[in-house]
């Protein structure tokens, strides 16, 4: 059985720095519809799987199979905040120096188009 895949859509949603509001947009509902999938009053159907994960760019089978000790190594500890990294995918390495390269390019083109105002 598995348990919460509300929750495991959630949690894979916020790593990837994407709002409610976005993912609504993207599955045509309104973001109370969408909540509601999220907190768990809308069942989770496999169709609605499938398009979520299509969203978030990973398998059902991984959101499904998501664990967020994999991620984060949460203790009772008042150092890091309670949390310490313990590993990512590769998968999720990837989209992450992906991220980064597009925002790096992001900065190159707005300091262009800043020094062009200037002048």
């Amino acid at each position: 059985m598995i348990k919460n895949p509300e929750t495991k859509v959630k949690n894979i949603r916020e790593l990837k720095n994407l709002t409610q509001d976005y993912m609504a947009s993207q599955l045509k509902l309104s973001v109370r519809a969408y909540s509601k999938i999220e907190s768990g009053e809308t069942q989770l159907t496999i169709s609605r799987l499938n398009e979520i994960s299509e969203i978030l760019n990973v398998s059902p089978i991984e959101i499904l199979g998501f664990n967020e000790k994999n991620i984060f190594n949460i203790q009772n500890s008042t150092g890091n905040n309670g949390y310490n990294l313990v590993n990512y995918s590769d998968k999720m390495i990837s989209q992450y120096e992906e991220t980064i390269a597009f925002l790096k390019e992001q900065n190159r083109v707005l300091m262009s188009i800043i020094e062009k105002m200037k002048n």
